[in-house]
């Protein structure tokens, strides 16, 4: 059998990890080669909007994000303003050390309720931290989720 090298750029499955005594974790070793292919030196950090968890994007999806938010504003619009302000200003680049590490800010971790367990989640372009007790509570039964499933793909093939 040959050897095929597979050059795969989606973050997937979810990793448990632990927190240091500083906040530090190591970002799972799959999530550093996928960033080290898409050429990302730097991620992006930002809690998520919906979820108590916090996003991880790679520099290119994240000014994809930004692009996106910021073409769905008017400028000129003081709610629209006050939107990007807040989106933008919860938002902090992280630089990975030398052994792999982001430093999380004990208000993030606070946030999302994280002590010293939490849990990688991949997202396809992006990836997440979740206090896995969290994350756990979050989960849909399997046949939700794929009754759910079935709904949106059906939705999307009648339009």
């Amino acid at each position: 059998l040959k050897s095929v090298k597979r050059s795969m750029n989606t973050f997937i499955g979810n990793i448990e990890a632990r927190l240091d005594s500083k906040g530090r974790t190591f970002v799972p070793a799959q999530y550093r080669r996928i960033l080290a292919e898409m050429g990302s030196s730097h991620i992006i950090m930002r809690r998520d909007t919906d979820n108590e968890c916090i996003i991880f994007y790679p520099e290119h999806v994240w000014q994809q994000k930004v692009s996106q938010l910021r073409n769905a504003l008017d400028e000129w619009e003081p709610e629209d303003q006050l939107i990007l302000m807040q989106f933008m200003s919860e938002a902090e680049i992280l630089d990975m050390d030398s052994q792999g590490r982001i430093l999380l800010q004990k208000k993030h971790l606070e946030m999302i309720g994280a002590e010293q367990d939490v849990v990688f989640v991949g997202m396809l372009d992006r990836f997440a931290i979740w206090n896995p007790s969290v994350f756990t509570e979050k989960q849909m039964p399997t046949q939700d989720l794929a009754s759910r499933i079935r709904m949106r793909m059906k939705n999307k093939q009648d339009n």
